[in-house]
């Protein structure tokens, strides 16, 4: 696994990462989403500071992760890998019926 740098603006910060290439569209969505809330951090409250906005928009992105972690838990929402197991399974047992009845 090869790694690379790329560079990713935060705030108007620049950071430079390191990552995979496997990796890279991942992290450019995670540097997305926390510049996004960074952002809405500043623009809605009277927070200021650099330090205490990432502090406020990491809060917040950890408050929506439980509620997620919370409602996979109740059975109110199911993770994509689960789905795409399930579906596989189903499609295994579909191809298998088809198959046993067009042989006869």
């Amino acid at each position: 696994m090869t790694t690379k740098q790329i560079e990713a603006s935060i705030l108007g910060q620049t950071y430079r990462l390191a990552c995979s290439a496997e990796t890279e569209a991942a992290l450019l969505e995670a540097v997305a989403r926390v510049d996004a809330e960074m952002t809405r951090v500043r623009a809605n409250s009277t927070v200021r500071g650099t330090d205490r906005i990432a502090v406020m928009a990491a809060l917040s992105i950890a408050s929506e992760l439980l509620k997620l972690q919370s409602s996979v838990r109740h059975g109110e929402a199911f993770p994509a890998e689960e789905i795409q197991r399930t579906m596989h399974q189903m499609n295994e047992q579909l191809g298998a019926v088809i198959q046993q009845y067009s042989v006869q």
